[in-house]
């Protein structure tokens, strides 16, 4: 089936935006899903929660990431001990002497298009009651200062979901939850050889593109979706799976940018592999992708191939990933009498073999496993 397909500015904003998700993968390694998800919730204008170790790179995906969109960027570690100025900026000193409380933001989260909090909930109550405003509203208020935030994306990060009720309500701000583990030891030699060459990540002014693409996520049409995602989110409660109305009610923003990210301006059912995100734990997640196994069946994305194959297990998604994966790596082999080359090419024709049945395989991954069997001779 084809969908309708966006033309000229909106068209190109989402190959735009495509190729710097494209550029912010290279050089990540087990942790792609963070650098889509980023893009889909700046996009939707919604904010992420990503719930892993120490150690796992979770800010370098998000500094990263940041760096392809452009913009102004704020990233810190909250403690118990940290003040609201180390946040949102001190009291302008001039102003207090003449009685009056203001805020200078400068350099600070009020005036940040992306932001990275790190042990999010360790922020004092303070802190975290202010940064409601800021998320939901995007307004920072304080004394005399009433400040319009830019913020397209906060992306919270901690170690460990909080069992404290009284953080439930902060929580429930970030739509998006993603749970990150260690890189799987299949993918160790990947990651030793990434990080040892790894160099920052070069910038890119893409905000304008992704607010042009923010704007027309919202008149996306969703006529035909509405039944399905209720269908969906009843589905989800009904397998015991905590989905609150607000949370219900912005899932739809989250379909809807998949969609312009996918340069389409129809929301169809190939988007709703991003209904599993809203789910609030790693089991709850598990257990959505279960109970929407048939609803996720053509799940799929040309610009977010990880995240679509991560929540949807669905065909088509995996058949992206992989056509993309195999893609890369006829682009950057080396010698092809190499062991070590054809080593990589038969593990990769393994996958694809292992994963998806040739009379389910499309055209483009069918042209591409045949050219790693080329490849792949001696």
């Amino acid at each position: 089936m084809k969908f309708p397909y966006t033309r000229g500015v909106q068209g190109n904003d989402a190959a735009a935006v495509r190729a710097a998700v494209v550029a912010t993968r290279d050089g990540l390694v087990d942790r792609e899903l963070i650098a889509e998800v980023v893009v889909l919730c700046a996009v939707a204008g919604e904010h992420l929660l990503v719930v892993g170790a120490p150690g796992t790179a979770k800010s370098e995906a998000v500094r990263r990431t940041a760096a392809q969109l452009g913009g102004r960027y704020f990233e810190y570690v909250l403690g118990r001990f940290t003040e609201p100025n180390e946040i949102f900026g001190p009291v302008d000193l001039r102003r207090l002497r003449d009685g009056v409380v203001e805020i200078e933001t400068a350099g600070m989260l009020p005036e940040a298009d992306v932001a990275f909090l790190d042990e999010v909930f360790l922020g004092s109550t303070a802190i975290l009651n202010t940064l409601l405003g800021v998320l939901n509203e995007r307004v920072f208020r304080r004394g005399g200062t009433n400040v319009t935030c830019p913020l397209r994306v906060c992306v919270g990060a901690t170690n460990t979901l909080p069992e404290d009720p009284a953080l439930a309500a902060f929580a429930d701000r970030f739509l998006a939850r993603l749970f990150v583990a260690p890189v799987a030891d299949a993918r160790l030699e990947e990651l030793l050889e990434t990080g040892w060459r790894s160099a920052a990540t070069a910038g890119n002014d893409l905000l304008p593109a992704v607010d042009r693409l923010a704007r027309q996520a919202r008149d996306v049409d969703m006529t035909a979706m509405v039944p399905l995602v209720a269908t969906a989110i009843r589905r989800m409660r009904n397998a015991g799976i905590t989905i609150t109305d607000r949370r219900a009610v912005r899932a739809q923003r989250l379909v809807a940018a998949a969609a312009v990210l996918d340069g389409r301006t129809v929301a169809t059912p190939s988007d709703l592999w991003v209904l599993p995100i809203v789910a609030p734990t790693a089991d709850t997640q598990a257990l959505a992708k279960d109970a929407l196994a048939d609803m996720l069946t053509s799940a799929g994305n040309d610009g977010l191939v990880y995240a679509a194959e991560e929540f949807s297990d669905g065909v088509q998604a995996r058949d992206r990933r992989l056509a993309e994966t195999a893609e890369k790596l006829l682009a950057t082999l080396g010698d092809p009498t190499s062991q070590d080359e054809r080593l990589r090419v038969e593990a990769t024709l393994r996958e694809i073999d292992a994963s998806i049945a040739s009379t389910d395989m499309s055209e483009q991954l069918k042209g591409v496993r045949a050219r790693l069997i080329l490849a792949a001779r001696p």
